[in-house]
């Protein structure tokens, strides 16, 4: 009884001292600004809603200067890159910063860390959260549908479109938009491709762990969540428990494996988080019992704030 009751104060510790209000006013106050990069089907806010659910307004808090970008909702990850790259520029220009913290979820990790490899002059890190650095096994099946049944990939495509289309619609961001290319380049086969041309931060073999700092001078960190299923309230919750079954027992969020997720530094790769909640959706809702989402973002700025770039 006594060891439950220290562990629960123990909790209530943690919980209280992670709260906003209680941290310095410069828990996240970086040395270079953080630019968050969303995954395929993301934006930056439409109708209203954010993609980055409090994130950035919790990091502003602690003194982060903070950005969102938005790259096509669905394309080759190159292409969404330099898409990247052409709103770094303009960031570091309005700040005169020297070099900005990416942050990038799920496709958002290998487009961030594909401007870190061709213009590592304007990266100082870049974190990966769910990333698809090892390939997404959802990705590989939807690909062997579209080679192997007849008009699925024109099905495909139309649907796809249709859906970053609109986002892009409703989000203002006047982007082209491909989801053949973006499920291409987000196979296993293709993601190996891409990490041969672009191998800061890859672990040598699947669910390694990568260099923290690579030869490029650019640092690099990861971490994911591994429970599909986490709020009986989050509708989003059905979709990911259904996709996950794809990974046939092995630690997933849902839609991209734990080992998958690695890059450089892995802080860890078994939060109770799905995909979405790893972005803190929708609107919030989580799993009770786990860390709340916007806390790892706000350690993550910490943890940039004391590195020694």
């Amino acid at each position: 009884m006594k060891t439950l009751t220290r562990t629960l104060i123990g909790v209530m510790a943690l919980a209280v001292l992670s709260l906003p209000g209680l941290a310095t006013a410069d828990y996240t106050e970086t040395r270079y600004p953080i630019v968050l990069v969303h995954g395929l089907f993301g934006f930056d806010s439409a109708a209203g809603v954010d993609y980055w659910y409090r994130i950035p307004e919790e990091l502003r808090q602690g003194g982060a200067e903070v950005y969102v970008t938005q790259v096509s909702a669905a394309e080759d990850t190159e292409v969404r890159g330099e898409q990247l790259a052409r709103q770094v520029e303009d960031i570091l220009a309005t700040t005169g910063a020297g070099k900005v913290n990416l942050i990038g979820h799920s496709h958002g990790g290998p487009t961030a860390r594909y401007v870190a490899s061709v213009y590592p002059q304007m990266v100082a890190s870049v974190s990966s959260v769910g990333g698809v650095n090892w390939g997404a096994r959802m990705a590989d099946v939807l690909q062997g549908v579209s080679d192997n049944v007849p008009f699925s990939g024109d099905l495909i495509g139309y649907l796809g479109n249709a859906l970053a289309g609109l986002i892009d619609l409703f989000s203002g961001g006047g982007n082209q938009q491909d989801i053949m290319a973006a499920l291409k380049a987000l196979t296993t086969e293709e993601t190996l491709a891409f990490n041969q041309l672009y191998p800061e931060g890859v672990p040598a073999e699947y669910c390694g762990e990568g260099q923290r700092q690579a030869g490029n001078g650019v640092s690099y960190f990861s971490w994911s969540g591994a429970k599909p299923l986490t709020n009986g309230f989050d509708p989003s919750d059905a979709l990911l428990g259904a996709t996950s079954i794809v990974f046939l027992g092995e630690k997933n969020d849902g839609l991209v494996s734990s080992c998958s997720s690695h890059l450089g530094m892995v802080i860890r790769d078994d939060y109770r988080m799905n995909h979405l909640d790893e972005v803190n959706q929708v609107l919030g809702l989580h799993d009770i019992w786990s860390t709340d989402p916007v806390t790892l973002y706000r350690q993550q700025a910490n943890r940039l704030k004391n590195y020694s770039f």
